[in-house]
């Protein structure tokens, strides 16, 4: 018998808090025998939660008790365990040991109808190819989640659109990646996420950026800021995103100020100082003026 009242655990992810999150997972594992589907994936989501804090051996460790008890008959257990082992792989900088298990999860998922998981294995393929396959993916990610019937499939939509959006920023192709931002941002809206529609509104103040049309991509960044702060809140990449902006400009010295809090903010992010050490120092620099 399965413990009644079990909240829906792939809710309680808090993508901002993977200690939290790994905490909360590790709390209902216990409600379950080791030979339940739902621990099998729970584990999965313990050793996601455990590669967002970069304990990327202690994450590989936990998918190797998943594997252990996974059998031979095709599962959403297993689809799972070879998404976060992929997912850990290439976090860890191994984006050519990470492709075969995202292939894998994707033939895997389609055998079993599961399209959630068919996208997702579609998008961590497209995150780990070449910007023209990238391209490729990320649209039939994109018609697999329009057609699904499957409304957790569909709701794939906006990230899928912001990373289409990215890829042709990427290929420099700024007014299709433009055209993608509006649409994950009018997609955001019409869900009512908050945060989802500001990361959104900030890729297409980016873009703008690219395109050459600062006064558009300032204005975008200074409202951002406005929402925010609003709020209580404060967000180290719409300050980088401000600064950039105004020294576009030639308006240096007003940069000076955000680019500070943009570091302040930004340094306390494990994930970019591991990743962007050198991002950080010129933010570090750029606030000194």
């Amino acid at each position: 018998m399965l413990p009644q009242n079990l909240p829906d655990f792939d809710a309680l992810w808090d993508y901002s808090h993977p200690d939290r999150t790994e905490t909360k997972f590790c709390e209902i594992l216990l409600q379950f025998p080791e030979d339940n589907p739902v621990f099998l994936e729970l584990l999965t989501q313990i050793a996601r939660a455990q590669g967002l804090q970069q304990k990327f051996d202690h994450a590989h460790q936990t998918l190797d008790q998943v594997k252990r008890r996974l059998g031979p008959t095709p599962s959403r257990p297993k689809i799972r365990y070879l998404l976060e082992r992929g997912r850990l792989f290439n976090s860890s900088g191994k984006a050519e040991v990470a492709r075969p298990f995202f292939g894998q999860a994707l033939d895997l998922a389609q055998q079993l109808q599961q399209d959630f998981y068919a996208v997702d294995a579609l998008h961590m393929l497209a995150l780990v190819s070449p910007p023209a396959q990238s391209l490729t993916l990320n649209k039939q990610a994109i018609e697999l989640a329009k057609s699904s019937k499957q409304e957790r499939a569909r709701n794939w939509l906006g990230s899928l659109y912001n990373n289409l959006g990215w890829v042709y920023h990427e290929l420099s192709k700024y007014a299709l990646a433009l055209d993608a931002f509006e649409k994950a941002e009018t997609w955001q809206r019409s869900k009512g996420r908050v945060v989802e529609t500001r990361i959104a509104a900030w890729c297409i103040g980016r873009t703008l950026r690219s395109l050459g049309r600062l006064d558009e991509a300032l204005s975008r960044q200074m409202a951002l800021m406005g929402e925010w702060e609003s709020v209580g809140q404060q967000d180290g990449y719409v300050y980088e995103e401000i600064g950039e902006c105004l020294v576009s400009l030639n308006r240096a010295e007003e940069a000076c100020p955000y680019f500070r809090k943009a570091y302040e903010l930004l340094i306390q992010d494990e994930a970019l100082v591991a990743q962007e050490p050198e991002r950080l120092v010129r933010l570090m620099n750029l606030g000194r003026g």
